[in-house]
């Protein structure tokens, strides 16, 4: 059984969520990635921001990113899998909340993220494209997808989906 934590990215880096949009932005670019975790005190996940959310849900609205803060863009409660769930776990939440990333948390800590490329990485390339496939599929357009995770010479079954 592999668990998230065996795959996850540890140590994320974080942006504060009194922290500006654009210092996030400026971290996102400095680090070439697409998205953080916004924490609280004590690493306490608030949510997660991407660069989408920057432009689509504050520049396109007129909102400033100089002053607008980070906890500005974390509506609801953050989707997140344990460190102990089992890979399948990430898959479930990544495919059932449409994400790319899914944050990991232990003692109610962060202390990852397992992104597809993660995922990638413990996959065959075939499982791979129809993980990223039912990642990538608006509801209800979902197809029957088998998604499996390499284990020496053969493949387990971690996920499936069938058409509500």
């Amino acid at each position: 059984m592999t668990l998230a934590r065996d795959i996850m990215t540890p140590a994320p880096r974080c942006i504060g969520e009194n922290d500006s949009l654009s210092i996030a932005a400026s971290l996102m670019s400095e680090l070439d990635i697409g998205s953080l975790p916004i924490c609280g005190e004590n690493g306490k996940l608030k949510g997660m921001l991407t660069d989408r959310d920057i432009v689509v849900k504050a520049v396109a609205h007129g909102l400033d990113p100089e002053t607008t803060p980070a906890r500005a863009l974390a509506a609801g409660k953050p989707v997140t899998v344990d460190a102990s769930d089992d890979v399948s776990v990430a898959l479930e939440r990544m495919r059932d909340h449409q994400i790319r990333r899914v944050p990991v948390i232990e003692s109610r800590v962060l202390v990852g993220i397992v992104s597809q490329a993660d995922v990638a990485r413990v996959l065959s390339a075939e499982s791979t494209g129809i993980t990223v496939e039912s990642i990538s599929q608006p509801d209800g357009e979902m197809p029957s997808v088998y998604v499996a995770q390499q284990s020496g010479e053969e493949e387990q079954c971690l996920a499936t989906r069938t058409r509500d």
